[in-house]
């Protein structure tokens, strides 16, 4: 690849600095492997071999995923062990086994009677699954609430009692947690996901059905349980590149993001105090999530300002309004200047991206293009 500064990159373009996502992966293996229980990362946020290749570095190899055309990109990539964690249909139940049959365990998961007994009736014909079931630890979006856990023991026994079927074990994510804003409070809410995931496993045991696998996910509670007692794995996904969204709330610093977009200056209107760039909706996604915490944050913050002094404040399809409480410093952004902007929220900013342009801040300040990865996109 030729030598880029990232003056030279066509712009809207993802920006990834390869410095701070080390240290944020090593961050993570470390506290999981300190406190005993697997890392098996969501990498619905990277979408990118190298990434999850970096991620697993040192652990076992385990992913998650969130699309069967993820499945099947980090298939291709030689990972072996891959949960899909959306709800399973039986009209994806082929694509699940041509997967299975090239040696993949893909695992699936699902928190109902009907799709427990499709798996069943298609294990009967001689294809083998292995099924999480989820649990609602206060999330309130897929999964049997906890405590009541309706239909566990129903479910589980039919997975159990079929041929060909592996009840992996039960798995929960705690999307609540995104929603706290101090981290007594995110606490509080691992201690909750801790608490289902667990109760569950319990009661499958007593009723002598085997429960091997705990799983519990969230970037925040990864961060800030106090007890992973009785959790086998957690399933971590977006501290790898974090965002405006997990620094306000706690889990991580400013110094920690390792994701932005780069954009150009394309005009100036003093009359109004703001500037336009080029990365509207369809490069910083109008994910708001972090404005629950700090409203003036917009759809993103622009880098080159300090104490976020700037931001995206509308956003049309490929423009972004650019605003500021002072006096925008037009000299210092001439058009045709480039900034960054620091997404709110970065799995979903990252979507419409193909590649990353990767820099390296402990080189040179992150100036010069060392790599582009690859991302797989689409379900």
């Amino acid at each position: 690849m030729p030598v880029q500064t990232i003056n030279d990159i066509p712009t809207p373009a993802l920006i990834l600095d390869r410095a701070i996502l080390r240290r944020n992966l090593t961050s993570m293996s470390d506290r999981l492997r300190q406190a005993g229980v697997a890392l098996r990362p969501h990498l619905k946020t990277a979408k990118s071999a190298v990434v999850g290749r970096m991620a697993v570095e040192g652990h076992d190899g385990r992913i998650t995923v969130s699309t069967l055309a993820e499945a099947r990109y980090f298939a291709q990539a030689g990972f072996k062990d891959i949960l899909y964690g959306v709800g399973i249909v039986p009209s994806k139940l082929p694509a699940v086994t041509e997967l299975r049959r090239e040696g993949i365990n893909l695992r699936v998961v699902t928190d109902n009677l009907p799709v427990a007994r499709a798996i069943a009736d298609a294990a009967a014909t001689g294809n083998a699954f292995s099924v999480f079931i989820e649990i609602d630890s206060g999330g309130g979006r897929a999964g049997l609430p906890y405590p009541d856990l309706p239909g566990l023991l129903d479910i589980a026994k039919v997975l159990h009692s079929a041929p060909n079927v592996e009840l992996a074990g039960v798995m929960t994510h705690a999307g609540h947690s995104y929603h706290e804003s101090t981290v007594e409070g995110i606490a509080r809410v691992a201690e909750q996901e801790r608490q289902a995931i667990v109760g569950a496993a319990e009661t499958l045991r007593g009723a002598g059905i085997p429960c091997p696998i705990v799983s519990g996910g969230s970037t925040p509670t990864a961060i800030h349980s106090r007890n992973f007692t009785g959790i086998t794995e957690m399933r971590p996904g977006v501290y790898m590149f974090n965002d405006l969204d997990q620094e306000f709330i706690g889990s991580c610093a400013a110094g920690d993001l390792a994701l932005s977009v780069l954009a150009t200056v394309i005009g100036h209107y003093p009359h109004r105090n703001q500037m336009l760039i080029d990365a509207g909706a369809l490069a910083l996604s109008k994910d708001i999530s972090a404005q629950e915490f700090q409203p003036k944050v917009g759809f993103g913050t622009i880098a080159e300002a300090p104490a976020k002094a700037m931001a995206v404040v509308a956003c049309s399809q490929e423009h972004g309004f650019v605003e500021a409480d002072a006096p925008l410093p037009y000299d210092r952004l001439p058009i045709g200047s480039r900034v960054r902007v620091w997404p709110n929220h970065a799995c979903i900013t990252a979507a419409a991206y193909d590649r990353y342009y990767v820099v390296d801040s402990d080189v040179d300040g992150g100036k010069t293009v060392v790599d582009t990865y690859d991302r797989i996109n689409g379900w």
